[in-house]
């Protein structure tokens, strides 16, 4: 245990792990969670900071199991620090990271290199992912710690491109490690780029990289998935097709994510929001978003995640198809989802079900994703009486802009705590506060 101070949460409306919610107290000493109650008695001897929580909700730290934080290489763009500070004012308090910085994750020396920024910088406990190249079978082997294997099988240029079969099953049939897909057919893409060039609209993205080129890749890694009984993750899931072809083909070893911005936003924001609205896989069609809810409601969909993935404004203010494709989401996942609750669309249990629990469950993180005795003081205080406005002069991400800039949300974060000392209270963060990295438990499927 650390030695700093414990803290005692009063009066707050607490997520248990069954689902029920009881007004009551928590009780967290050094970086753990000790007691969950009602009228809890104070330790007296001990130095305890007490939080006031009465009106508000108090949920499991958002797990975000899917950001590019920019850092090294492309920091004009975001970096560890401020990435990290987007996160404590989101509540997220636990990220997974992509490997296509500069240079890419590939190796042990790039990933040692990550988490040695990470623990110098990261306000929130952090992950890295290894990316497969199709060179580097043996690195993806040995590397740790990492939460996985993530495999481009489209939308990227350079060695993290595997798009080929030959190239893809190799990397399925050896080891046990989660493989995780950003699936898109990038034959197929290049074939539609041909057909569509020329035009300056970015909502022809969503044509380019349609709704097949999706469930073709998925289809392929399901299939090699099935072959070796490899744990596989599919990324961003963002068609109906692709939600419909799980249901009834998905083995209790494949499991799929999707964000808040393939189910709440749809082809129509690039009337609105121009190349804001640009991203991969593309948004899609209203269709696609009610589908994709259901998938998500069913359990088909296990968990959410943001794909947070910056870029400057004068970077998206370039003409498609030389805009790149990419949006911020931290700092606004947790209220995006919990104003759906509040409307009526799902519970605040199963949002907190899907931005935590269930990610820690499937990428085997222990401790977190729970309040109860024993787990990590990982935890969000929430407001759900008070609606504000997405605006982008408040953000704390570098690229200071939201593709839900207007919208009207409740469930803010008002305090962040992360291994039981709080980040992030009432609009101040404490940068002085430091992440841990995550471990993950190792075992067969």
């Amino acid at each position: 245990m650390s030695n700093h101070t414990h803290l005692f949460i009063r009066q707050a409306t607490i997520l248990l792990p069954t689902g029920e919610f009881l007004l009551g107290d928590v009780k967290v000493q050094g970086s753990q969670i000790v007691e969950v109650g009602a009228n809890l008695a104070v330790d007296s001897a001990a130095e305890t900071v007490e939080i006031n929580a009465q009106g508000l909700t108090l949920l499991p730290g958002v797990i975000d199991p899917q950001v590019h934080f920019r850092e090294p290489g492309l920091e004009h763009k975001e970096d560890l620090f401020t990435a990290s500070c987007a996160c404590a004012k989101g509540g997220v308090t636990s990220f997974l990271e992509m490997p296509n910085t500069r240079p890419l994750t590939t190796n042990q020396a790039a990933l040692t290199d990550k988490l040695q920024r990470a623990s110098q910088k990261c306000l929130v406990n952090y992950g890295f992912f290894i990316g497969a190249t199709g060179e580097n079978l043996e690195d993806l082997l040995t590397v740790n710690p990492t939460c996985g294997i993530k495999i481009f099988m489209g939308s990227m240029k350079g060695p993290l491109l595997v798009d080929e079969e030959t190239a893809l099953e190799p990397i399925f049939a050896k080891g046990d490690r989660l493989i995780a897909v950003h699936a898109e057919d990038q034959a197929r893409i290049n074939q539609r780029r041909q057909e569509f060039a020329g035009i300056s609209n970015p909502a022809i993205h969503s044509q380019i990289q349609d709704n097949q080129a999706a469930l073709s890749a998925t289809k392929l890694a399901c299939k090699l998935s099935k072959k070796y009984q490899r744990r596989l993750h599919i990324l961003h899931l963002s068609t109906g097709e692709e939600a419909e072809y799980l249901r009834q083909e998905k083995p209790d070893w494949i499991t799929a994510e999707v964000t808040p911005q393939h189910l709440l936003l749809n082809t129509s924001a690039y009337e609105t929001i121009g190349t804001k609205a640009q991203m991969n896989p593309p948004l899609r069609s209203p269709q696609d978003n009610q589908i994709l809810w259901q998938a998500l409601q069913d359990g088909v969909i296990d968990f959410i995640a943001t794909d947070h993935a910056p870029h400057t404004l004068e970077e998206k203010a370039q003409d498609y198809p030389n805009s790149p494709s990419g949006m911020p989401g931290v700092e606004t996942s947790l209220a995006l989802m919990l104003t759906q609750a509040e409307q009526g669309r799902c519970t605040i249990a199963q949002v907190s079900n899907w931005m935590s629990t269930a990610v820690a469950k499937h990428y085997k993180i222990p401790n977190k994703g729970a309040i109860a005795p024993g787990y990590d003081a990982d935890l969000v205080l929430v407001d759900l009486n008070t609606y504000r406005p997405v605006l982008a002069e408040q953000l704390l991400t570098k690229c200071g802009w939201s593709p839900f800039e207007g919208w009207n949300l409740t469930g803010w974060a008002v305090v962040t705590i992360v291994g039981g000392q709080v980040v992030y209270d009432r609009g101040q963060l404490n940068t002085e506060v430091r992440g841990q990295a995550l471990r993950f438990e190792t075992s067969t499927n």
